[in-house]
């Protein structure tokens, strides 16, 4: 597996400062109470409804910056392209993960109403409070790494199957013929923690705060992910 997969943190956590993370702490442990419930250790049923989610914050964020710099005439300081690739990346989680497990009709209503009122929601608080925006995200993606991990472990236990991995992953993160389900999930844990230093990069710099230059770094090179 490759270094990028493997080097990442998986307990990386921000603290919370002020009100502004307390409420996008609250909201995301309120969100992972909800997937807890309802999808327990069906893991691969809990990638797809929650990557249909996933893949909202870079759009909304993207499209709003992108009509902001417009509105201010200037520069986006490359914040588009990286939400953009964000929500790209996140729609690819997507389609992997429905080759390895069929949503039901009844996931399917969720997704689609579950979809609606994040996206509102969250078009709502990108216009109000930016800031809060990202560090949500940030904190959707620190519980999506710890799923991620969880997954890995079903995997490794012989409780969740280690399937090959699906034509689609092999294409797009450029992976060996070989590649199994378990190399999928490193991989797109990986990507889960990208986001979230990203997101956690974008509020920081919103709050004023200080960055870690390694936040804002490219979106990682697909050959790097082989």
């Amino acid at each position: 597996m490759t270094a990028v997969a493997s080097a990442i943190d998986p307990a990386r956590h921000h603290p919370v400062r002020g009100f502004s993370d307390r409420f996008a702490l609250a909201v995301t442990k309120l969100l992972r109470f909800c997937a807890d419930t309802f999808f327990a250790k069906r893991y691969g049923h809990r990638a797809i409804v929650l990557e249909t989610v996933a893949a909202v914050p870079g759009m909304v964020g993207a499209t709003l910056t992108h009509l902001r710099c417009l509105r201010r005439m200037e520069d986006d300081k490359g914040w588009i392209r990286i939400l953009m690739e964000e929500a790209e990346n996140e729609r690819m989680h997507l389609m992997t993960f429905i080759a390895i497990a069929r949503p039901t009709f009844f996931e399917r209503m969720v997704i689609i109403l579950v979809q609606w009122v994040f996206y509102l929601g969250f078009s709502a608080l990108y216009l109000i409070h930016p800031k809060t925006a990202h560090r949500l995200v940030g904190y959707f993606e620190e519980e999506a790494v710890t799923s991620y991990t969880l997954y890995l472990q079903e995997i490794d236990a012989g409780r969740a199957a280690n399937v090959p991995a699906p034509e689609i992953a092999k294409r797009y993160w450029k992976m060996a013929d070989d590649a199994t389900l378990r190399d999928v999930v490193l991989i797109v844990r990986a990507d889960e923690a990208h986001h979230r230093d990203v997101n956690h990069g974008f509020a920081a710099e919103l709050g004023g705060q200080s960055v870690d230059p390694n936040d804002h770094s490219p979106y990682p090179e697909r050959a790097e992910l082989r």
